[in-house]
């Protein structure tokens, strides 16, 4: 027979039911949280793949290093200084010359005419320089003799009123031929004065003509020169003893004044132009000490340059070269350069990481002591060299650090080595 349930029993099942599904909901609630709190767990890296470095305290060497080129120190760019057409090439590049040494030969027909019409002015003018001065010292010798002339009669002039004078005291000559007398001397004395200055004048303008003539002449004479000078440019010289690197011209062209014709360098004299970042060019200053690496052998030098001037993210360094240069240093030769900055005493410092900046901070690996696990810390990162840099801040002296780059591990804060 069935049983009849009450109402009460049915609202206290449901009832039931509710608070199971309640607590079941608010236990998978709470196993979730739970495991979204969890960290991920740390990867398994091999040990070896790291380069595992140790912070150490005492001296640091601070560097800058930079690829470059050894260049020389003397170089002549040999320009064409007249028109003309190359006849001849005589010397090919890479060839050593000497001052005199001919490097090609041009032509210029309008060039060598006006030198020999030059030339034949030069002669004209001097010729006439001659001519002019024999006809100038004859006018001059005319103008003494008449002023010689004058001054004789002058004299007689006087001598003959002076005698007359005695004569007239004792009445053997009148009055009137004596002062006849005295007025013709005073005539001629005064002749003798105006031919005198007239002689000056003359010696003057003499002189001046010549003067004249004879900076026509070396007028033309300068004028000449030139034009030899430019004849003889013809035949290209090389100016100084060295290489010869560049000939950038053909037999046959027609070259204009101001076109290069050469280059020429003195191989034994070379410096090093280095490419410094200009992150690192800052503290570079002219007399610091550099080494230049011919990957033949290291020459020690001295910064004796630093570009104002920032090309392409970098700055071109002068280094001149103290020591003798290795076998098979040549101008245009691949040189890698370091540049020594300054001696710290006392700093704590490791080897340069992967990434980090100069006074930046960067996040690490810090190797745990049992060296089974490495930890993330952050590390304050201060002066830097080429291979080293001092640390500011976040370690401490025997503290072993990853240095290799980690970016593939940026998600975890710990890893575990193998």
């Amino acid at each position: 027979m069935d049983i009849q349930r009450s109402p009460t029993h049915a609202r206290k099942r449901r009832r039931s039911q509710v608070g199971y599904a309640l607590a079941g909901l608010a236990a998978i609630m709470t196993i979730t949280l739970g495991l979204s709190r969890l960290r991920p767990a740390a990867p398994s890296v091999e040990r070896g793949s790291f380069w595992i470095d140790t912070v150490k305290r005492g001296p640091m060497l601070r560097q800058v290093r930079g690829l470059g080129t050894l260049v020389p120190e003397e170089v002549r760019w040999i320009p064409a200084t007249t028109e003309g057409r190359v006849e001849q090439i005589v010397v090919k590049p890479g060839a050593a010359v000497k001052k005199e040494t001919v490097l090609l030969v041009m032509s210029n027909p309008e060039l060598e005419l006006a030198a020999l019409d030059a030339d034949w002015q030069v002669k004209a003018a001097e010729a006439e320089t001659t001519s002019l001065k024999v006809k100038l010292e004859s006018q001059f010798l005319d103008q003494r003799a008449q002023a010689a002339s004058v001054q004789a009669n002058y004299h007689q002039a006087q001598l003959q009123a002076e005698a007359e004078e005695e004569l007239a005291k004792s009445g053997l000559v009148s009055t009137l031929t004596l002062k006849i007398s005295q007025s013709k001397a005073e005539e001629l004395g005064t002749r003798k004065e105006m031919e005198e200055k007239r002689l000056d004048i003359s010696a003057e303008s003499t002189r001046a003509q010549l003067a004249a003539q004879e900076a026509r002449v070396e007028q033309l004479r300068g004028l000449a020169r030139l034009k030899r000078d430019q004849v003889r440019s013809l035949r290209v010289r090389s100016g100084i003893e060295g290489v010869l690197q560049q000939l950038p011209v053909q037999v046959g062209q027609r070259m204009t004044p101001g076109t290069t014709l050469a280059k020429v360098a003195d191989p034994r004299r070379l410096k090093a132009e280095l490419k410094i970042a200009e992150t690192q060019a800052k503290d570079i200053q002219i007399g610091q000490a550099a080494t230049i690496d011919t990957r033949n052998g290291v020459v020690a030098g001295r910064v004796v340059r630093v570009d104002p001037a920032v090309q392409n993210g970098t700055v071109t360094v002068d280094v001149a070269l103290d020591g003798t240069l290795p076998k098979g240093a040549r101008p245009d030769l691949s040189v890698d350069g370091t540049i020594e900055l300054e001696r710290l005493d006392s700093v704590l410092h490791m080897g340069r990481p992967a990434s980090g900046q100069e006074r930046g901070t960067v996040g690490l690996f810090r190797l745990e002591p049992d060296g089974n696990a490495a930890v993330r810390v952050k590390v304050a990162l201060g002066r830097s060299s080429v291979d080293t840099v001092e640390i500011v801040d976040g370690l401490k002296e025997g503290d072993r650090i990853i240095l290799s780059d980690t970016s593939a591990w940026d998600a975890f804060d710990r890893l575990r080595l193998k």
